[in-house]
């Protein structure tokens, strides 16, 4: 009996749930087509979680080809490169992604190559976006003009039976796994979570993501919010700003545009508790997750 047999044997009995491995559909070349369309999925490993301190230590892209209806139609040749940084790798980086000082000594990437690689992609994607786009746009300010999105915040994950967010999580979920932490196999993985199509009325979860890419969304500033509303407002998704760039020092969220009455409300009613005059501005898909606007 084939492996693949053993497996459905297992599954049918009920009693077993299997997971196999994560098989990317690669491409030749890209297809032609006048809806179809290249897109870049990209992840970073850093030596921390702050932008303006921290670096970048390696950097995965998948390109992949898509349909304007959400079809993921395949992969094409990454980009994994390493760079080594300009202070020691912090042991607790080197647990999470295995990347030790001596692995990255001597290897550098450069903007240039990185900027000609992503040229024409007509979309870039990450799962968390608020964490990777300040870390490219920082190393590489071609990347501030591309329009983005989040396979982790513009993907109804629950929609499909899927609980939480995080991608090894979801993987496994899906029935798969792979080798994670690493950033081009956590593209992979990302881009076949894209391709999922077991939400309602077939569609995919990519047909969601682009939905959302290319709406007009807004941005809420909750500004002189009462300071024991901290941690409420972060637990909703909020993001402090320092004020440091020239923007509110203050507490915002982006939202789809439906969302936005109801998240007034919210302000209104449970942080100020009082009718209050919000800063609110609009958000295109060039200008979401950047710290720029």
């Amino acid at each position: 009996m084939s492996l693949e047999n053993l497996a459905r044997t297992l599954e049918g009995s009920g009693a077993y749930r299997v997971l196999r491995r994560l098989r990317p559909h690669w491409l030749e070349a890209m297809p032609e087509g006048r809806r179809v369309r290249k897109g870049l999925f990209l992840d970073l490993e850093t030596t921390g979680l702050d932008a303006a301190l921290d670096e970048i230590i390696e950097i995965g892209m998948v390109p992949f080809a898509y349909t304007l209806d959400g079809g993921l139609i395949g992969v094409l040749p990454a980009f994994s490169r390493l760079r080594e940084p300009s202070v020691p790798v912090p042991q607790r980086v080197t647990e999470l992604t295995g990347l030790t000082q001596e692995q990255l000594a001597g290897h550098s990437i450069t903007p240039e190559e990185v900027a000609a690689f992503a040229a024409d992609a007509s979309l870039i994607i990450a799962h968390n976006a608020a964490f990777d786009r300040p870390f490219i746009e920082a190393f590489c300010p071609a990347f501030a003009e591309k329009p983005w999105a989040c396979s982790m915040a513009d993907v109804p994950w629950d929609a499909a039976g899927f609980e939480g967010r995080k991608l090894g999580y979801l993987g496994m979920q899906a029935g798969f796994f792979f080798d994670g932490h690493r950033a081009a196999d956590d593209c992979l993985a990302s881009l076949a979570l894209l391709g999922y199509s077991g939400f309602p009325e077939g569609r995919t979860a990519l047909s969601f993501l682009l939905d959302r890419a290319r709406a007009v969304w807004v941005r809420i500033w909750a500004t002189q919010a009462p300071f024991e509303s901290k941690e409420t407002l972060k637990a909703r998704g909020y993001r402090w700003n320092d004020g440091m760039d020239g923007r509110p020092k203050a507490w915002f969220i982006d939202l789809p545009p439906e969302k936005r009455e109801e998240e007034e409300a919210f302000l209104r009613d449970e942080i100020y508790r009082r009718d209050v005059e919000l800063t609110v501005s609009t958000i295109k898909a060039t200008d979401r997750f950047t710290s720029r606007v």
